[in-house]
């Protein structure tokens, strides 16, 4: 696009979300980790879930010094039930980098930002334009829809020239964008834009402040645009099949094992799984008493579980696991807990087991 077109469109986008913007709390603060925290929850979550989940965040750990002193057990039990538990982990990986590496405090560039682990080139933007009021343009799901629209960018946006495409036009209008204006409020006019008028599906053309110099809305493309991937159906997913053990042992309660800081549910708790049970000497009943089938974004998983009686605990020796304890259901609950185990738990305590199955299904991103 022309410098000329390019300022047009970042003016109109700016004018528009200081009309419109709705009130969300951390665009009440210019703290960077504040601003931090809400960008790692946004993603893939929608805004009216993290609200709640942000505000606990922020009165249990307020600065990265404290996220970064914390339990990874407190973390992910605070983070319990956004899903898409990697992001928490990160945050807690990246508070600590920030701490040893520069003090405690967020560094201010975008490039610098990007060094920090969990912290990509969008969230990097995000922070370094709305905290310090550096002109680093971003790219997100919501800003490329917006961005291939207005373009006409004919590339999979997920494709690397897409991807391209994509940064270099957010780049031109953070270039053009007049001196006087917040960086960050481009960017966040371009996420609003994207959340509420410029919608995957039945765009708001109508209000849209930029539909006269948007390509797709002229040549009407906007049901065409963004060019998308496609999208794999659930059973051309990879399926991962489970079977987990229900411990009986006095007095009750549930027995939990955490899972080790790498890999899949990393540092969660969830129902020890049947093979190192058994490698730690325990029987298992054969019969399946429940079962949990969950669609995640890349894989599906089957979760059988079956029980077995212990007269204490056991030591696991087993390289997925660092922790095995008792738990009463209520302290269960207070923990970072792996969905299918959390939906197991709710259905005994409702129902304890029975010789007859229980079957549950649910789409879910733990």
């Amino acid at each position: 696009m022309t410098p000329e077109l390019a300022r047009q469109i970042a003016t109109a986008i700016v004018a528009h979300y200081l009309t419109v913007k709705r009130d969300l709390p951390w665009r009440q603060t210019r703290d960077p980790y504040a601003i931090w925290v809400s960008e790692i929850m946004l993603q893939q979550t929608r805004v009216a879930t993290v609200i709640p989940y942000w505000h606990r965040w922020m009165a249990k750990f307020p600065t990265v010094s404290t996220l970064a002193d914390a339990a990874l057990d407190d973390v992910l039990a605070t983070w319990a039930g956004l899903g898409y538990y990697t992001r928490a982990r990160n945050l807690h990986a990246g508070a600590r980098v920030v701490v040893e590496r520069h003090g405690g405090t967020l560094p201010d560039r975008a490039s610098e930002l990007r060094t920090v682990k969990g912290i990509g080139p969008y969230t990097a933007g995000a922070i370094a334009s709305i905290a310090f009021g550096e002109r680093a343009p971003l790219v997100d799901g919501n800003v490329a829809r917006v961005l291939a629209r207005i373009g006409g960018i004919e590339h999979d946006v997920k494709s690397t020239a897409g991807t391209k495409a994509l940064w270099a036009a957010a780049g031109e209008l953070m270039t053009a964008l007049p001196a006087h204006t917040a960086p960050g409020d481009l960017n966040q006019g371009l996420m609003e834009l994207g959340a509420t008028v410029c919608s995957p599906t039945s765009p708001r053309c109508l209000v849209c402040p930029v539909a006269g110099l948007c390509v797709a809305r002229r040549t009407g493309r906007q049901d065409e645009l963004p060019v998308m991937p496609r999208r794999k159906a659930a059973s051309e997913l990879p399926l991962l099949a489970r079977t987990l053990v229900w411990i009986d042992t006095p007095p009750g309660g549930v027995v939990l094992a955490r899972r080790r800081a790498e890999g899949l549910y990393g540092g969660m708790w969830e129902l020890p799984a049947r093979d190192a049970v058994e490698r730690a000497g325990v029987t298992v009943n054969e019969a399946v008493v429940a079962t949990h089938a969950q669609t995640l974004t890349h894989r599906r998983i089957e979760t059988a579980v079956v029980r077995a009686s212990a007269p204490s605990l056991v030591g696991l020796d087993d390289p997925s696991y660092d922790a095995l304890a008792r738990f009463s259901f209520a302290d269960a609950h207070q923990l970072g807990i792996v969905a299918a185990t959390d939906v197991i738990i709710r259905r005994y305590e409702d129902d304890p087991w029975s010789s007859i199955p229980q079957r549950s299904h649910s789409s879910s991103s733990s």
